[in-house]
């Protein structure tokens, strides 16, 4: 698999002169497999890009483009860029999107993206797409095959539904969390019910080591330090400390921090990164920042 991060930031597009090296654009990730199936994670603003160099290629060879969007949640950040995602506007071209129904306001996936598209956010109606495009509601656990290539959704913790996913091809395998806040024990130790909610807080934990044990390769929502994080609890997002505990149980290769802040910029970057590095406490882990155009080979 050739994976290709496509954007790296969280909450809200930052393009400017302090975010040149590790990118401002919000969360995608392209995924091509050895036999040429094309997975995309998300479509946040850096889907934009990379739908105008599919555009390109397909000119070249003229074929139709065919790929399927795999979206972990719904939250601008996540869905910002499809409209701008020129493979939509062709005929002839086949895209498959796939997410998650949302049992809080009852709406399928397909609702959801279209009323980002009304008239009053967007001069294109959603009907007005002209290429052939499939919406798929998910279950959790629910194997798609795409190709070559087996995507499986798992249900993690974030403030709406969302779904984390690994992408196995040709005996590698590729996890992305999504926005993902390790659960908590919303009790105090002296608590009576401390403990019994302690043991759901470790089962969920489990539940998600399991899925992605000895993965090779995992790119991982940490926005905040562990300064910052008291003051964000239940916003939905790790910490560097979560990402590298997560690497620890689950015996992961290489693992990716992503989801970085608006406000941090690139020095700030490499500053928080020199510090998780100067841990002592690190397991095998490769360990890197997450970066706008990087591209993997596994």
């Amino acid at each position: 698999m050739i994976i290709t991060l496509r954007g790296v930031r969280g909450s809200i597009p930052v393009p400017g002169k302090d975010t040149v090296k590790y990118g401002g654009n919000t969360t995608c990730i392209d995924i091509m497999t050895d036999e040429g199936d094309r997975i995309i994670i998300d479509g946040g603003s850096g889907i934009r890009p990379l739908g105008q160099e599919l555009m390109k290629t397909a000119s070249v060879q003229k074929q139709p483009i065919n790929c399927s969007i795999f979206i972990t949640h719904t939250h601008w950040d996540h869905i910002q860029g499809l409209p701008f995602f020129l493979p939509l506007f062709v005929p002839g071209n086949n895209i498959g999107i796939y997410g998650s129904f949302d049992p809080v306001y009852m709406k399928d996936l397909k609702t959801i993206l279209a009323q980002q598209m009304e008239y009053c956010y967007f001069p294109v109606r959603e009907s007005e797409l002209n290429a052939n495009i499939d919406y798929h509601n998910l279950r959790e656990g629910q194997v798609i095959q795409v190709g070559s290539a087996k995507v499986t959704p798992i249900l993690i913790n974030h403030p709406v539904l969302n779904f984390g996913y690994k992408v196995e091809a040709n005996g590698k395998k590729f996890f992305f969390t999504g926005d993902y806040e390790p659960p908590l024990n919303i009790y105090s130790p002296e608590d009576e019910a401390y403990e019994e909610y302690q043991r759901l807080v470790d089962q969920q934990k489990k539940v998600l080591t399991n899925f992605i044990q000895d993965v090779d390769v995992v790119v991982a929502d940490c926005q905040y330090t562990r300064e910052e994080y008291p003051s964000k609890k239940g916003w939905g997002h790790g910490t560097h400390d979560s990402c590298i505990e997560m690497a620890r149980d689950a015996n992961i290769g290489t693992l990716y921090f992503t989801h970085h802040d608006p406000t941090r910029t690139d020095d700030e970057l490499d500053l928080i990164y020199e510090d998780v590095m100067s841990r002592s406490d690190l397991p095998s882990t490769q360990f890197h920042i997450a970066m706008e155009g990087t591209v993997l080979n596994i």
